[in-house]
């Protein structure tokens, strides 16, 4: 029972970072009113790596900033060897 909410969990919050990645995308062009970037790391850190990671790529954004060319696929690293460790514990 608890697997399935933590899978579902993650796949929400990959959704979102995904998404939010393509609305800054899309406000950008508009000169609009922009996504915090640190609301962008938040969804990452949050769980929400592998969608904020796409995000980059398939919207091309955020792609020439090495912070989150570096960041992004860090907090992935990090959050594959805390789920490694800690399902061996």
């Amino acid at each position: 029972m608890i697997k399935e909410l933590i899978i579902g969990y993650l796949i929400v919050i990959n959704l979102i970072g995904f998404a939010l990645m393509g609305i800054d995308k899309s406000k950008a062009k508009k000169h609009a009113w922009r996504i915090p970037e640190k609301t962008l790391f938040l969804a990452s850190l949050l769980g929400g790596s592998i969608g904020t990671w796409a995000g980059m790529y398939v919207f091309r954004h955020k792609t020439k900033h090495w912070y989150f060319v570096v960041g992004m696929p860090a907090i992935l690293i990090l959050q594959i060897v805390i789920w490694i460790v800690g399902s061996h514990l």
